[in-house]
């Protein structure tokens, strides 16, 4: 049986441009250097909220404020499942420090579509363009 991880995402707007990360090499081909919206997994005991709020200071060293819900999407990778929460974020300061991603990019959302998205992410791009 493959394992279930919940996460939350954080889609980061600073005006009209939203923030997407990519990844480095990954032990999964199938995510390895494809962009995402940053975040993480929800921990016991933690609300959708607190995990969001952690995982953005730790991956980013950004303050963030959770606006409310986007999209929540349920996605099968080969080894393993996510139900990832998308929420709506606006930051409170501007300077980022990448721990984990290897780029980033602040870009509206017409143009969310350039990238090469994981799959997961993909639905959350499709709603912010409709």
């Amino acid at each position: 049986m493959k394992k279930h991880h919940e996460v939350v995402a954080a889609i980061i707007q600073r005006g009209d441009e939203i923030l997407c990360l990519q990844r480095g090499a990954s032990k999964y081909d199938y995510i390895g250097y494809k962009w995402e919206f940053p975040g993480g997994k929800v921990e016991a005991g933690e609300t959708q909220e607190q995990a969001l709020v952690r995982e953005i200071k730790e991956e980013l060293a950004l303050d963030i404020q959770v606006e409310g819900p986007l999209l929540t999407v349920e996605h099968e990778y080969p080894d393993f499942i996510i139900t990832m929460h998308g929420l709506h974020c606006t930051t409170l300061n501007s300077e980022l420090v990448l721990h984990e991603h290897q780029a980033y990019k602040w870009l509206r959302a017409e143009e969310l579509s350039t990238l090469d998205w994981a799959a997961a992410d993909v639905p959350l791009v499709e709603k912010l363009q409709a």
